[in-house]
């Protein structure tokens, strides 16, 4: 089955007022989700899926669209105005429910010309940030550009020290080019790990790794992402996780699990 015929078997009339969402409130917690390669594979569930997506515009009553298609190297998106009307303001806000327990919101800027032909398909590019608000996981935190967030472990012999690219108290995300990432595997034990969280804290911990997934970014080339989940941590572990990603001020510190 094609992506066509999966997206026309799952897409069952037009949307419903019932399928309009409300924008993420002010005093949620959401994370910011920037990477071109996340932010492409939750549009493109989105468009397997056929699941509507709310669209904010002004003062024009919220209008209910789809993803038609994703071209996830370009990058670049299509968007299903079938049924709708278009924005009235260069300014969208968009808002999707994703992965059945998150919210994902995010803003385009666009003209809202559509294609030739097709006046209800408009073209866009990604947009550069998403907020993502996880309603049961725990919260991720992606890590700043030029701080020092990194793993470091051995493994048969070899030692590892590869950058973190996000974190939360359930685990902690990865990224290292495919040779950087020899031996590691799904269900891999990683046995005392040194992780540096910035400059306010250095704790030791095991993982075990549950996702690895290649992609390919415009500076480093070919990389491939590590999702790794915390295993038997402690009381205080997770305290001290939590104070931390609370206020980013946790003195630093060493701990061991």
């Amino acid at each position: 089955m094609n992506v066509s015929d999966a997206v026309a078997i799952a897409r069952k009339g037009p949307p419903k007022p019932s399928d309009l969402l409300t924008r993420i409130p002010g005093n949620a917690a959401p994370h910011q989700m920037s990477d071109p390669f996340d932010i492409g594979e939750a549009l493109t569930a989105l468009s397997l899926s056929g699941d509507p997506v709310t669209v904010y515009s002004g003062i024009q009553d919220p209008i209910l669209v789809r993803i038609e298609s994703v071209d996830a190297e370009l990058p670049h998106f299509v968007l299903d105005f079938t049924g709708s009307d278009m924005p009235v303001t260069h300014h969208a806000t968009f808002v999707s429910a994703i992965g059945g327990n998150a919210k994902l919101q995010f803003e385009l800027e666009s003209d809202w010309q559509t294609l030739p032909g097709q006046p209800h398909l408009v073209p866009a590019s990604f947009p550069e940030h998403c907020l993502v608000l996880n309603r049961r996981s725990a919260r991720r935190v992606e890590t700043p550009v030029g701080a020092n967030y990194s793993a470091s472990f051995g493994l048969s012999g070899r030692q590892y020290e590869l950058p973190l690219y996000d974190f939360s108290q359930g685990g902690i995300g990865m990224r290292a080019s495919p040779e950087q990432c020899f031996g590691l595997h799904v269900g891999k034990k990683l046995i005392g790990v040194r992780l540096e969280l910035g400059p306010a804290l250095v704790v030791t911990a095991d993982l075990e790794v549950r996702l690895m997934r290649p992609f390919r970014t415009f500076l480093l080339g070919e990389q491939v992402q590590i999702g790794c989940s915390f295993v038997n941590i402690s009381m205080q572990f997770q305290q001290t996780l939590e104070r931390f990603l609370t206020n980013g001020r946790t003195e630093r510190r060493a701990a061991t699990v």
